[in-house]
């Protein structure tokens, strides 16, 4: 790859929203560079199945994301699989490095890396995910219809999850390690008006029991430090998500949780600098969502780039 190529545009994260961008970028006209430190999709390419992208009844996160990928490379978008480690947007031409010791230049750059799920920090956590181990109630709730599964977490995301799978499962456990939730009174009491739902308090989540995939709860029940076993179906960790914008410090504003502020315009505070997908400060972080940011971030850069 030439150092000394001038891209129009570099897409920073190749999840549904970098290559939704770069897909927008190239039919604009644009020379577009996406590049992606591990493989295409992230998060969705670790999705069992999507039944929630409109025009698409089912299909696996790793087959959606290779055929986003497919479309974008097509159309005439370059891929680089490399980690972006520094980034100077705040000059007109931004500059892109790279641990693979890539030095890029761009006109504009959309950054889409996204925001990853804490996790519980257990054995087997990441290995079970799509067998039992869900960060995602939107998501994946449909596929425990009718059945029994477990909210991890306090604040307003758990309870927001379960509330979600209490219309759809039989029973929803609301695990939760201190005494109190700290989600928000209206979310409360719609927990203690909802029956099937049921808090679990003071209680640690100590292991993920099963064979190939999770059937119970190893539970401490921390007042009397009795450990016991919770059968279930589904695990959803809702304990908050980590927005992937250290790169953005000083050239774009920043909320208290580290997500980045912008409009539906999805600009930042730097001109040429774009921001789409779960990184940015937003009500619905879904595919279809990111998709949508990444062809207005494309989209406003185009029109960056040809003014």
């Amino acid at each position: 790859m030439s150092n000394a190529k001038i891209y129009d545009t570099v897409i920073i994260g190749g999840g549904p929203a970098g290559y939704s961008a770069a897909l927008y970028a190239v039919r604009a006209g644009l020379s577009t560079l996406l590049i992606e430190k591990l493989a295409p999709g992230g998060q969705l390419a670790t999705t069992t199945e999507v039944e929630n992208y409109p025009g698409i009844a089912s299909i696996d996160g790793w087959s959606l994301a290779q055929a986003m990928a497919e479309q974008a490379v097509a159309g005439g978008a370059e891929q680089l699989f490399d980690e972006v480690t520094e980034l100077q947007a705040q000059s007109q031409i931004k500059l892109i490095r790279t641990a693979g010791g890539e030095e890029l230049q761009a006109r504009t750059v959309i950054y889409a890396a996204g925001a990853e799920p804490k996790l519980l920090g257990l054995p087997k956590e990441q290995e079970w995910r799509g067998r039992g181990v869900s960060y995602c109630a939107t998501c994946d709730g449909l596929f425990y219809r009718g059945r029994t599964v477990a909210v991890a977490g306090g604040g307003n995301s758990a309870a927001e999850e379960a509330l979600h799978l209490s219309k759809i499962c039989e029973k929803v456990y609301l695990i939760h390690r201190r005494d109190t939730l700290r989600a928000e009174m209206p979310l409360q009491q719609k927990l203690a008006q909802t029956a099937n739902i049921e808090i679990i308090y003071d209680t640690a989540i100590e292991a993920l029991l099963g064979e190939g995939k999770l059937s119970a709860l190893q539970l401490l029940d921390k007042k009397s430090g009795h450990s016991y076993e919770l059968p279930i179906d589904g695990l959803f960790v809702a304990i908050g998500r980590t927005p992937i914008s250290a790169l953005l410090q000083h050239q774009a504003q920043l909320d208290a949780d580290g997500y980045v502020l912008a409009g539906e315009d999805c600009r930042t505070m730097t001109p040429g600098l774009f921001v789409a997908g779960d990184v940015r400060r937003k009500p619905l972080r879904q595919i279809v969502t990111a998709a949508a940011d990444g062809a207005v971030a494309a989209t406003a850069a185009a029109a960056a780039v040809w003014q």
